[in-house]
């Protein structure tokens, strides 16, 4: 018995993670109180609980020796250009092994507009007439294409201008297209599965358009391995009430205690009065 419940203890455990995706790491950090969600995992899909009006950041940290695009999509748009989101569109380029917090929708190469969890008629995508996929996070993320190249050339170009910010906003037209994307048959799908879940949930959240903050990237060129993404990581968001009325989030049962017929045998004697 000891035994079986350590097995099921480690399994619950397992079904918790604070980072997703094998080409980078993605996970959601709230930047109010600095912790990383726990991402919680319950039919195929990964779900972290939101915290109303709490700003958060999507952290990227690329796992591989080569450079990763990542483009990045919340609540199905793209949050450099605001366009509905598309794996072909712009991302950024994370070198070797860095780590980056993506904190906002991009409002140009110096300033972002805070992410903050809201009520969905407060969501960007609800204000810009786009509310039907509010509550996911989306990371596409691409190999870069190896090049053979003049290696004195290589080192000319080197030489002739600094290497670029380690993390930056790829240029869309240097890009390899990647023509596929949701179809509308996968949206009506996620609408269909989004009304099927609980009835006791309550309103759900989605992403604010917060205060503008400084940060800074620079454009760079990058080839894509492949038009399809080598990687897609999908997130999924709610408050915790609703993830815990959805099951996605399962709290140990409260022990009750139960009354007892002799709770405390005294010595022989008889009824004292109250």
């Amino acid at each position: 018995m000891k035994r079986l419940c350590l097995l099921l203890l480690a399994a619950l455990a397992s079904a918790q993670a604070l980072a997703v995706g094998h080409l980078a790491d993605v996970s959601i950090t709230d930047r109010d109180t600095g912790m990383t969600l726990a991402a919680h995992y319950h039919r195929g899909e990964y779900w972290v609980a939101g915290r109303p009006d709490a700003r958060y950041a999507i952290n990227i940290r690329n796992t591989q020796g080569l450079r990763v695009l990542a483009v990045t999509s919340v609540d199905g748009i793209n949050v450099i250009t605001g366009d509905t989101a598309r794996s072909d569109q712009r991302g950024y380029v994370f070198d070797p092994y860095v780590g980056y917090d993506i904190a906002g929708w991009r409002k140009s190469d110096a300033q972002v507009a805070a992410f903050e969890f809201t009520s969905v008629p407060r969501s960007y995508a609800a204000r810009t007439g786009r509310p039907q996929n509010v509550g996911v996070i989306g990371v596409a993320l691409f190999r870069e294409r190896a090049a053979v190249v003049n290696v004195q050339s290589a080192q000319d170009r080197f030489n002739e201008s600094p290497p670029p910010s380690p993390v930056s906003r790829s240029r869309g037209e240097s890009e390899s297209l990647d023509t596929a994307a949701a179809s509308a048959g996968q949206a009506a799908g996620r609408a269909t599965e989004r009304r099927s879940e609980s009835l006791a949930r309550s309103p759900g959240l989605g992403t604010g358009h917060g205060r503008r903050e400084t940060s800074v990237v620079t454009n760079v060129d990058f080839v894509r391995e492949q038009q399809q993404p080598n990687e897609v990581v999908r997130i999924r968001y709610d408050s915790e009430a609703n993830l815990l009325a959805m099951g996605v989030i399962r709290r140990a049962p409260t022990v009750i205690p139960q009354p007892r017929p002799f709770p405390d045998e005294p010595a022989l004697g008889y009824v004292p009065d109250p």
